[in-house]
């Protein structure tokens, strides 16, 4: 039987060998599309979900926020003048942990204006693992990038790695200021295959 693609026992044509898996992104190209998709993005929340999902890093790409219990962090003054709030105005701080299945993809600290939320979301914030970024939702927020920061990258970072930091101010679509996060982004965010 030669000059016809084979038949295999079910019936279905069998044209060749299997196509040969796409070779894996390097480590650093990676990192360069995710910083890429997070400073695109209105919030990190969702882009991490999607980058969670498109590169099947769990079951179920939806993050969970772990507040990680530490001392609070005070606003300093050019911070309250990005957030344009005085002095006294209260601003309540969290770290979190933000978790995708068994991954941990960033660390953040997140300063924001309780009196810009309404009652709900502080109380959602207070009392539930839920993401800032999925909490805020309804005020359409835009965010603003204030810096990006990389360390010198190994070649082949460790879960725990940082990649790189952001800072970014998240505003309402009317233009209000309401939070300020540093975001730490962490190598658990590559797919194993790449490390």
């Amino acid at each position: 039987m030669t000059g016809s693609p084979s038949s295999a026992r079910d019936g279905t044509s069998v044209s060749g060998p299997a196509a040969a898996p796409a070779p894996a992104e390097s480590p650093q190209a990676l990192i360069a599309s995710l910083r890429s998709r997070i400073l695109a993005a209105h919030s990190a929340t969702f882009a991490l979900e999607s980058w969670c999902a498109d590169h099947k890093l769990a079951g179920d790409p939806h993050l969970v926020a772990e507040r990680i219990p530490v001392a609070d962090k005070p606003l300093t003054a050019v911070q309250r003048a990005r957030l344009a709030i005085g002095p006294d105005e209260p601003v309540r701080y969290r770290r979190v942990r933000l978790a995708c299945g068994d991954r941990v993809l960033s660390e953040a600290d997140n300063w924001y204006v309780p009196a810009r939320l309404t009652p709900e979301m502080n109380a959602t914030l207070d009392s539930t693992r839920t993401p800032f970024g999925r909490v805020v939702r309804p005020l359409a927020p835009v965010r603003d990038t204030v810096a990006v920061r990389a360390p010198d990258q190994r070649t082949d970072p460790g879960p725990d790695d940082p990649l790189f930091e952001i800072d970014a101010v998240l505003s309402t679509a009317a233009g209000e200021p309401f939070c300020e996060v540093v975001e730490t982004y962490l190598g658990s965010a590559l797919p194993r295959a790449s490390r």
